[in-house]
């Protein structure tokens, strides 16, 4: 199964709705004096700001309904910045990965350990070690005081797996004594624990993966059962997934958590491979006083299991506008096609209900939703078994399903969407190598995901960027192949490269704003390259 693009941000707080930012109770300008002075206290990093809040492009709004959240204090415009800031607390997401910038680690016995206190890192000069976003010299103290590394090295499968899980929470409860500054920016963040104890799988297995290990294993017994599930509740509540070029991680940041969560959201976000910082833009025209939003969920995702999703990690039933639309705002991401008329299509009778039947627009043929709910789970668990690097797999999931699903169905733009990465990098499919009817394929797959990310990420949306770089080799290729063969004119040619330039100029926008030395400013750098041989020839 492809990774999709967004990294995954938890949040308790609803989506948001026009109704949410009109009958907002209180904003950054008009708080109580409590309020406003816990607004200041919340910084980009662990120093404090040096900007006043008025120059801020967001305020603070609250509603019943939503909580805390931010809208546009001012019109903002598509590529504005709206929050830079450093992490609060990062830590590993459970698979093995050095302590200090959580590169994977592999499984074999001569590992490089920390000489303090044991615990794997890549090497000796990792950039992480001592940090205080790595594998600081009081964390490495407190695991040499406990020799928590003797309990590491005699874990393997999926134990080391849980030793892994639990440091984000460990270093979550070291920061109380070795920087209060920063937890007490954390621990003002909502962490549920009303909510989670009631769910029994989720609080059970933290109290046998983080707070029974941390206690009774590691003999961290300073620390409470309930402050430990508090750590795991902020941490599971508020996160984001980061990580760049083979690192992965989470971590917690103290504006970026206030965004209200949309499932077309209007803004993108990236992390820095070097400190981690988080940055957050617009990705389209946002007007003053409308919510600042962000996906809590992976956009190409149906929306049975978007909002499945959103309700066990996040604790609410998503009903933004998308959610709302049996076709996902002209989508059709979850659509089928009617096994007895053979033209219509199955959509949700009420996507806001997740039992509610589905039903053919053209026949009126009936699907109970939870037999559409087994359908898509059966479907993904096939799709999930291909080898990433298996072509003529995904080539082969989609024919079987041509006939089943919407072009655009989910299960099939990700089965397109790992074809189009495949074609032009994989062995025996190298750019040179495709023939006329993969380059058309290819090209045929790049703008069949383009049409839907345009309509659910509309503007400067990092997957816009990257599937526009990636269209414009195969028409390019196939335009100077025609051109060369005689089957096309000068005329057609020029026609054809002026949409290769407009192809590179926009991704070349976008994806130059992701930082220096990750995978998607390469990809800029490389579009503008590709601009500058054009205006050659």
């Amino acid at each position: 199964m492809p990774h999709y693009h967004h990294k995954k941000k938890k949040n308790h707080r609803k989506h948001t709705t026009k109704e949410d930012v009109t009958e907002s109770v209180t904003s950054s300008t008009s708080t109580s004096d409590t309020d406003k002075n816990e607004d200041e206290g919340q910084q980009s990093s662990s120093e404090p700001d040096q900007n006043n809040n008025d120059q801020r492009p967001y305020e603070i709004a609250n509603s019943k309904v939503m909580g805390r959240y931010l809208v546009s204090a001012r019109n903002l415009k598509a590529g504005e910045v709206v929050i830079v800031e450093k992490p609060i607390v990062i830590g590993p997401c459970g698979e093995p990965v050095c302590l200090g910038c959580y590169i994977p680690i592999p499984t074999r016995s001569n590992q490089y350990k920390c000489p303090g206190c044991g615990w794997r890192l890549c090497g000796p000069k990792c950039v992480g070690l001592k940090s205080d976003n790595g594998h600081s010299s009081w964390e490495c103290s407190t695991l040499r005081e406990k020799r928590v590394a003797d309990h590491l090295d005699r874990s393997k499968g999926k134990e080391l797996i849980k030793m892994y899980e639990a440091i984000a929470p460990f270093r979550c409860l070291l920061l109380k004594k070795h920087d209060p500054k920063r937890w007490e920016r954390l621990i003002k963040m909502e962490a549920h624990n009303d909510i989670r104890r009631n769910i029994s799988s989720l609080w059970n297995r933290n109290q046998e993966v983080v707070v029974n290990r941390l206690r009774n294993v590691w003999g961290f017994n300073e620390f409470s059962e309930e402050e430990i599930h508090t750590m795991c509740g902020i941490l599971e509540v508020n996160c984001f997934e980061i990580g760049q070029n083979g690192s992965r991680a989470r971590a917690l940041y103290d504006e970026a958590f206030l965004l209200a969560h949309d499932c077309s959201a209007n803004t993108s976000h990236t992390d820095n491979p070097i400190n981690y910082e988080m940055t957050i833009r617009v990705t389209r025209d946002v007007p003053k006083g409308d919510a600042i939003t962000l996906s809590y969920a992976y956009t190409l995702q149906g929306t049975l299991k978007r909002r499945e999703h959103l309700q066990e990690g996040k604790f609410f039933w998503c009903q933004c506008k998308r959610c709302s639309d049996p076709t996902e705002l002209g989508t059709y991401s979850s659509a089928i096609q009617c096994p007895k008329c053979h033209g219509g299509l199955i959509l949700s009778t009420d996507p806001l209900d997740q039992d509610a039947p589905w039903k053919c627009r053209a026949c009126a043929y009936i699907v109970t939703g939870r037999s559409m709910l087994l359908l898509v789970d059966t479907v993904f668990k096939e799709l999930d078994s291909i080898n990433s690097n298996d072509v003529l797999g995904f080539e082969e999931f989609l024919e079987k399903y041509r006939n089943v699903f919407h072009k655009n169905h989910y299960l099939c733009i990700c089965a397109k969407h790992s074809l189009f990465q495949l074609y032009g990098r994989s062995e025996k499919f190298m750019i040179h190598e495709l023939s006329v009817d993969q380059l058309r394929t290819k090209e045929n797959y790049c703008r069949d995901i383009l049409d839907v990310v345009d309509l659910l990420e509309p503007g400067l949306s990092k997957l816009r960027g990257v599937i526009m770089y990636e269209l414009h080799a195969p028409v390019m290729i196939q335009a100077t192949r025609l051109f060369e063969t005689g089957e096309i004119k000068n005329n057609e040619l020029k026609k054809r490269l002026r949409e290769v330039i407009r192809l590179l100029k926009d991704s070349e926008q976008i994806l130059k704003m992701e930082p220096d030395g990750s995978n998607e400013y390469t990809m800029s750098v490389a579009a503008r390259d590709a601009l500058q041989r054009i205006g050659k020839v």
